[in-house]
């Protein structure tokens, strides 16, 4: 049963770091990652990128209204990453329209699945979501080579940490509220987030 957010990272520890430590991650920060093998787990990040505001969306549409502001600012954050995902696309010469590999596919179904769980369910996974993408980046940006520490100091910054902070206390408090049901339902669906993370990172090598 998922109490809090912190109760779950607690409770999976090996899984949580399974899904924010990879050879990939590793691979970027030593500066031996192939470019074909980023740009083919960043082409299937934009796809990402774009369902995930969808399911943003979405959580909008349960939110109640003092959390408004807080995922209303995360909106117009995820805008400007979609158009930044089109113009590094267009830069590095990638397509926009792939097709989501089996991978890419899973999570953007997870994604829309969850969309239609009660609030305080969505909101722990949207917060694990983001709280597994920004700890990633972060914990590897020390060191990292260019071109990669630019995109990581992106994703790893002070101020998207701090706003992971912030969906995490919004996640808190709608957890506080939940059915034990809810909770049941939450702590399971984290652990899915670990697992469909883990193989995003490791889809770079086979979506070439």
């Amino acid at each position: 049963m998922a109490t809090s957010c912190s109760a779950l990272l607690a409770a999976n520890t090996e899984a949580w770091h399974d899904a924010t430590h990879h050879l990939f991650l590793e691979a970027c920060q030593n500066g031996s990652i192939q470019s074909a093998q980023f740009d083919a787990w960043l082409v299937q990040d934009g796809t990402f990128a774009r369902e995930f505001a969808r399911c943003l969306g979405a959580l909008l549409t349960k939110a109640p209204s003092p959390s408004l502001d807080l995922l209303l600012g995360g909106a117009c954050a995820l805008h400007d990453e979609l158009h930044w995902f089109a113009s590094l696309s267009a830069e590095r010469g990638l397509p926009t329209d792939a097709a989501p590999h089996p991978t890419c596919q899973r999570y953007t179904q997870f994604m829309e699945n969850c969309s239609k769980q009660p609030y305080a369910v969505h909101a722990v996974v949207f917060w694990a979501i983001e709280r597994a993408y920004n700890e990633s980046w972060s914990k590897h940006t020390p060191g990292m080579a260019e071109p990669y520490r630019t995109y990581a100091q992106r994703w790893g910054s002070e101020g998207f940490s701090a706003y992971v902070g912030q969906l995490e206390a919004l996640a808190d408090e709608a957890l506080a509220a939940a059915s034990s049901a809810e909770r049941d339902q939450a702590a399971s669906l984290f652990r899915q987030v670990c697992e469909l993370e883990r193989e995003f990172w490791a889809m770079a090598y086979s979506a070439q």
